[in-house]
């Protein structure tokens, strides 16, 4: 199995220039590849006795042209640009198997990257040696043992990151979960989690927090304030990618940290099929839901409880689990989104909207029409990935931080 390890780099002024000549080089054969791949396909499609593009013919086509017109190329790693191109390649073919949308032209500041291969790099950790550059120190050292495929570098704002792809033979490296049972989580936007246990997890909502500071920056690259192409609007262009990075890192790591925590106790947890995108259109709820992350949270979990022997079990997201009582199982025939508790006119039971949903989820879940017990955590439970109207998708890890061991406060 593929795992990647994403760890920050410390490099100085050299080594950080050397990364943002790579990437400018790497974005350069991508984009010169994308445009000669479009022209080379129209043609073909006129004339089909000419040569239809491919991702290696193309890599033979810059490296017969790049010593007279690119010779500035011959200062960096061959790999980085051969590599792009190879990419590129696959963005088609899954561009033609109806996978990815058509390819773009890559942007300064926003797909600053380049791979190198397992033969291009060594690593001896915290270093990794990147060629015609030498050692770059690491952050920390490489978590997975296996065979190393490759490494990708990039920039998020003004810091660089390696991502390093491991092939590991087994990839239950975490301890197995304790097993309290099996929990139904319910998301929402006002706290990110609360479980069927009547536990209540509140999101750190970074983005709401510091959108004050956000607009404050964001005006500053007006063009009544900043001339375009001037050294302070590159400045405040940087400051507001720094902050957005903050944001994005407080935000992956309370889910880090939320999902961690789950898999680790319970070996079964059951999840709603949130339909993300159907709820961003609602303009007065979007924001709060694009700061949780509800799609990551999903994602994280399913992989962590397969490195724990675990299950994720998800739900129809049709299922009224709000609205039914799930004491007696009596579904309500309205409940506006304002009434955070409500009491079941059959039962009488006072219900927290949230907690109730919850243990739905977890009933449901299971396989049962009513609430289960902590011991039943071994029933069949119904539905899959991707149940209800949505499309299943393969989730495998990304490229983030793993956890090694400890506490809630690991990742």
């Amino acid at each position: 199995m593929l795992m990647a390890h994403n760890i920050a780099l410390d490099p100085n002024n050299a080594q950080a220039t050397y990364f943002a000549r790579a990437a400018g080089t790497v974005r350069f054969a991508y984009n010169w590849a994308l445009a000669a791949w479009s022209r080379q396909y129209e043609a073909w499609k006129l004339d089909n006795s000419r040569q239809k593009p491919t991702q290696a013919a193309l890599r033979r086509q810059l490296n017969n042209i790049k010593r007279e017109q690119f010779p500035w190329m011959q200062e960096l790693t061959k790999c980085a640009p051969q590599t792009a191109i190879i990419q590129l390649g696959r963005t088609f073919e899954n561009f033609f198997a109806g996978r990815a949308k058509y390819p773009q032209f890559r942007k300064k500041g926003v797909d600053d990257r380049f791979t190198l291969t397992n033969d291009q790099f060594s690593i001896d950790s915290p270093r990794i040696r990147i060629p015609k550059l030498g050692w770059v120190r690491m952050r920390e050292t490489l978590r997975f043992r296996g065979t190393i495929m490759s490494a990708t570098i990039s920039r998020v704002a003004d810091r660089w990151f390696v991502s390093i792809t491991v092939d590991v033979p087994d990839r239950s490296h975490l301890p197995k979960a304790e097993n309290q049972g099996a929990v139904g989580v319910d998301l929402g936007v006002s706290a990110l989690a609360t479980l069927s246990t009547g536990e209540v997890i509140e999101g750190p909502k970074a983005y709401r927090a510091m959108l004050s500071r956000l607009r404050r920056l964001s005006r500053r690259l007006r063009l009544s304030r900043k001339q375009k192409g001037s050294a302070n609007r590159k400045k405040a262009k940087a400051r507001l990618a720094k902050l957005h990075a903050r944001i994005a890192a407080i935000r992956s790591d309370a889910l880090h940290k939320l999902t961690s925590h789950l898999t680790r106790r319970f070996h079964t947890i059951a999840v709603e099929d949130v339909h993300v995108r159907g709820m961003m259109k609602n303009r007065h709820l979007a924001r709060s839901i694009a700061d949780m992350g509800f799609f990551e949270f999903r994602r994280q979990l399913q992989y962590k409880a397969a490195m724990r022997g675990g299950q994720v079990v998800v739900i129809d997201r049709f299922y009224p689990s709000s609205k039914t009582c799930s004491e007696c199982g009596h579904l309500l025939d309205e409940l506006p989104l304002s009434a955070r508790k409500w009491t079941c006119p059959k039962c009488g039971v006072h219900h927290d909207r949230d907690v109730n949903a919850a243990k739905n989820i977890l009933a449901i879940g299971l396989g049962g029409p009513s609430r289960p017990t902590a011991s039943s955590a071994g029933s069949h439970a119904c539905g899959e990935e991707g149940a209800g109207s949505g499309r299943k998708t393969r989730v495998k890890p990304a490229s983030v931080k793993q956890e090694a061991s400890g506490g809630f406060d690991q990742k």
